[in-house]
């Protein structure tokens, strides 16, 4: 309505929506309520209560979140409010969450030190500590690819350990290794990973055994044997890398630094 209040200062409000084909009383039953919202219904009135807190949930989320998501917090927070009215107050709105990418294979195995599957695809834990995942994942930067890995302890889905290279060999792998150790302090876990030559070199397997960790591997590039970790990869590109384009590491390990500390 903000053109029609402009065109009708020029031309009148008559000759305006005569030409747009709006009736005159829609128009001007629209300006009332704009000018006194104390007169409109019920509904509307909290639909744009809604309107506010959607927006809200959404802006403290990085703006990532769908409706479902969104509608959850809401009910977690003791709004009780249908899914439905947050799918289409949201569509109103224009928002709507981010959607994951295809994953792309970033690892060739090479024979290494070969490890057997102690998971068999059953992600599952009944403690911390009990069995971890690894894996990671490119991103696209002006000054080229560099390379995220993440250590998640599957209890409780959080990430323990993570680290941004520009170099794809075992040494950055190690970095997350080593700063998972140091934060958790575990022994006896299982290590599950799939047989990139990062997790199978005898550097990395070594340290397994020196922290006392079970190694655990599945197939190189099929995301089921390592399900967990390709969901995370999958999430972090979503909600961090799609969005924008990326200058250089320091920018993405900021980025990435950030999102991990909401994300757990």
């Amino acid at each position: 309505m903000p053109l029609l209040d402009k065109l009708r200062e020029q031309y009148g409000g008559g000759p305006v929506c005569s030409e747009l084909h709006i009736a005159p009383s829609t128009y001007y039953h629209c300006q009332q309520q704009r000018h006194h919202p104390d007169k409109r219904s019920a509904r509307a009135q909290r639909d744009d209560w809604l309107k506010r807190e959607i927006q809200r949930v959404y802006d403290e989320n990085h703006q990532v979140y769908g409706v479902r998501k969104v509608w959850r917090q809401l009910l977690r927070e003791g709004i009780r409010v249908a899914r439905c009215t947050v799918a289409r107050l949201m569509a109103v709105m224009g928002l709507a969450g981010v959607f994951r990418g295809k994953k792309v294979r970033t690892t060739v195995s090479r024979k290494t030190v070969a490890t057997g599957d102690r998971v068999n695809r059953q992600f599952v834990a009944e403690r911390p500590d009990q069995l971890w995942v690894a894996d990671f994942t490119y991103v696209s930067t002006w000054q080229g690819f560099v390379h995220v890995a993440f250590i998640i302890d599957v209890f409780a889905g959080y990430i323990v350990g993570w680290r941004v290279s520009s170099s794809m060999e075992t040494t950055f792998v190690l970095d997350a290794l080593e700063q998972a150790l140091w934060a958790r302090r575990p022994s006896g876990t299982i290590h599950h990973s799939d047989k990139g030559s990062q997790y199978v070199s005898l550097a990395y397997t070594e340290r397994l055994k020196e922290a006392k960790l079970l190694a655990s591997t599945g197939s190189t590039g099929d995301s089921y044997d390592n399900a967990m970790a390709e969901s995370i990869n999958g999430l972090y590109k979503a909600e961090v890398i799609h969005r924008k384009s990326w200058k250089n590491r320091a920018e993405v390990e900021l980025a990435t630094l950030t999102w991990v500390d909401w994300y757990n």
